[in-house]
Parts: C-alpha cells; structure tokens; sequence
C-alpha cells in the first residue's frame, strides 16, 4: 500500500496545491500535485540544460522535482521548482534567469496558460 511523500512540507503543499487546483478550477495546480506525489524513483530531476533547450524567453517553467546544474541557461525565464540544487541557483542566477519554489507559485496565482511543465 502507497503511503505517500514522508516529507511533512511536500504533504502540506501537496494538499495546498490541489484545494487551490479545485477550488480556482486550475488544472496546472492538480497535475503538478500529482507529480510531486509520485514514488521517490519516479521523481524528476531535470538540467538546465534541458530546460533550456525547451524554454522561450520570458516563460515560466515548472518541474515537479529537482532543478540540476549541468549545462547552461541562455534565456531570462523563471524556474519553478521543489528543490534546486546550489549549484544550479547559481547558473540561474548568472543567466538573469528566476528560481522560485512552487509554494512562491502557488501563492502568486499563476493560471496554465503561461506555464510549460518539463521533466
């Protein structure tokens, strides 16, 4: 039988983003919970480097996981994320780019139009 995420702060935004999905009638929010719920093994940990092979100028992308360093970021977006790694903080950082978590997006009320989802 699944259990779900052990951690208490990944529960908590798991819950907060699907009454925020129901309640506004936000798909985006909903999906991302449910990717964020999956098993630990199935969880995304995407490159900058993919990121920005995907990413136009200007957009907010979200991964439902980890943000990793390797490669370089070209293009001035924002990055939505569980967790960065520092390293790539940095590489975003440098680029002119934005790290924010998901919480941050959550809070903002982002609609599903202006996001693209990578992992």
């Amino acid at each position: 039988m699944r259990t779900g995420p052990t951690n208490t702060n990944l529960r908590k935004l798991i819950e907060e983003l699907r009454k925020k999905g129901y309640a506004e009638d936000t798909p985006l929010f909903v999906r991302i919970a449910e990717d964020l719920e999956k098993p630990t093994r199935q969880k995304r940990e995407v490159n900058l480097s993919k990121i920005s092979r995907y990413a136009k100028k200007g957009e907010l992308v979200v991964v439902p996981g980890k943000v990793l360093a390797s490669g370089e970021l070209s293009q001035s977006i924002t990055i939505a994320a569980w967790k960065f790694s520092q390293q790539a903080i940095e590489k975003i950082t440098k680029a002119n780019a934005k790290a924010i978590t998901i919480n941050d997006l959550a809070k903002n009320g982002v609609k599903g139009a202006q996001v693209r989802i990578i992992g």
